[in-house]
């Protein structure tokens, strides 16, 4: 289906792998065009209820791929960015799924910007990120400059960023730009267990979540209150809002179906 990404789904968890271990998952135009129809795939079908973000072998991604000489017409940097990243950034943080980026080993550049982009993130004790973009001369991009200040306020998020300074994955949870790490060899069956239990939930009402979390970080009371409301309408018409209150009223767990 695709050469760039590897889909698999399981129970309600959607897997999707960077493959392209002999570069370190290294980002090309191919390896865009396949995640961003891969992750509209995703959305519209019903049986995908959470995604999972990783890498093969080494690298998670390592950012953008040197080689690829077409990514670099200084005349159409801006352009590039455009359209090679900004629409896979927002379909990320705009799909009802939430997304848990598995990161297996080094993210750099926009490699670290696609983990910081999804909505929950676990790391393996091997790990390393940098916002390497002033290694090469350019400034951040693929939402670095939004996300990171986010996650671990403005001083540091600048610091980050001015030195392309490597950080390890205890480091990065520290500072808050991980949830999680666990031992490389225990990523795998941490992400499923995580990734699964989220997949069992109240789909309409987890989407939902996630849209009011982020549209109330940047909003004011009033409207994040307002906000409530109306999600909170929305999710009390899903089957699973009744499949819940009648598993709390008959003391049972609630078996939710994701509508």
């Amino acid at each position: 289906m695709y050469e760039t990404i590897l889909y698999q789904l399981e129970d309600g968890v959607l897997t999707l792998a960077f493959n392209r271990p002999q570069v370190m998952n290294a980002y090309n135009q191919q390896m865009g065009d396949e995640l961003y129809d891969a992750l509209k795939r995703a959305e519209q079908d019903e049986a995908v209820r959470v995604i999972v973000l990783t890498g093969v072998g080494r690298a998670f991604c390592s950012g953008q791929d040197l080689n690829d000489g077409a990514a670099f017409d200084q005349s159409e940097l801006s352009n590039a960015v455009r359209e090679r990243y900004n629409p896979l950034i927002v379909r990320m943080q705009t799909m009802r799924k939430p997304i848990i980026a598995a990161v297996n080993g080094a993210a750099a550049g926009a490699g670290a910007a696609f983990a910081l982009a999804a909505d929950l993130r676990i790391a393996s004790d091997r790990a390393k990120f940098t916002i390497a973009f002033c290694k090469i001369g350019l400034v951040p991009d693929s939402g670095a400059s939004y996300f990171l200040p986010r996650l671990v306020g403005v001083g540091k998020a600048m610091e980050l960023a001015l030195t392309g300074d490597v950080i390890s994955a205890e480091e990065a949870e520290r500072l808050g730009m991980v949830n999680k790490v666990v031992p490389a060899e225990q990523l795998e069956a941490a992400v499923r267990e995580f990734a699964g239990r989220i997949a069992q939930g109240p789909t309409v009402a987890l989407g939902l979540t996630k849209r009011s979390i982020y549209q109330g970080a940047d909003s004011d009371l009033f409207t994040a209150l307002e906000t409530e409301a109306q999600y909170q309408g929305m999710a009390g018409r899903s089957e699973d809002f009744r499949e819940g209150v009648q598993a709390f009223l008959e003391k049972r767990a609630p078996e939710f179906k994701g509508r």
